[in-house]
C-alpha cells in the first residue's frame, strides 16, 4: 500500500500525476523482490517544510529535494533483497500485515526548479527523486563511490523502463 498525502500548494498536480508515482513505487519495490505486502509513506511538501524537516533529522539548515526514512535496518553495503529475501518479519515491523518499508518527503517545489535546471519535465525530475529515495527505502545508500555507481546504474535500469532517459 502507497499512501500519498500532499501537504503544499504550490505545485498543482493531479491524480494521474498521483497514480503514476504509485505505480513507479510498485515497480521498483517489484523488481527489487519485495515479495510481502507493503507500506510506504510519501509525503509532498514545499521547500520550507522540507528545509526544516531537514534541518530536524539531520541538523542540515537548507533545502533539499528529497528525504528517505527507511524502517528497517542493513548491514553496510547490503539492500533489502540480499538481507530480507524470505526473512520471517516480527510483528512491530508490520502494520496490518504489511511490512513498514518508510516515509519519503519530497519536495515538489525543488523538483519543479531541478526540472527548469536540468532541462528536462518536472515528471522526470519527480520520478527520479522517488525511485531513488525508494531504493534508500531498499538500503541503497551513494556514500562510497562503488555504492553510489551500482545505485546510478539502479536508477537509469528503472527510468530506462519508464522511458524517462536524461
Amino acid at each position: 500500500m502507497i499512501y500519498i498525502d500532499n501537504r503544499q500548494g504550490k505545485i498543482i498536480i493531479d491524480e494521474s500525476f498521483e497514480q503514476s508515482i504509485e505505480n513507479i513505487i510498485n515497480y521498483v519495490l517489484k523488481i527489487e523482490e519485495v515479495e510481502i505486502d507493503y507500506e510506504v509513506s510519501l509525503i509532498f511538501v514545499d521547500n520550507e517544510s522540507i528545509k526544516k524537516i531537514n534541518r530536524d533529522n539531520r541538523g542540515i539548515d537548507k533545502v533539499t529535494d528529497v528525504l528517505s526514512f527507511p524502517m528497517l535496518n542493513y548491514p553496510e553495503g547490503k539492500v533489502f533483497k540480499e538481507v530480507y529475501k524470505g526473512y520471517e518479519f516480527k510483528d512491530e515491523d508490520l502494520d496490518e500485515n504489511r511490512l513498514v518499508l518508510g516515509d519519503i518527503v519530497l519536495s515538489l517545489e525543488r523538483s519543479k526548479e531541478q526540472s527548469v535546471e536540468y532541462g528536462h519535465s518536472f515528471l522526470r525530475e519527480s520520478f527520479y527523486l522517488t525511485v531513488h529515495s525508494v531504493l534508500h527505502l531498499l538500503g541503497y545508500d551513494h556514500m562510497k563511490d562503488e555504492d553510489k555507481n551500482l545505485m546510478r546504474r539502479r536508477e537509469e535500469e528503472i527510468m530506462d523502463k519508464f522511458n524517462l532517459k536524461r
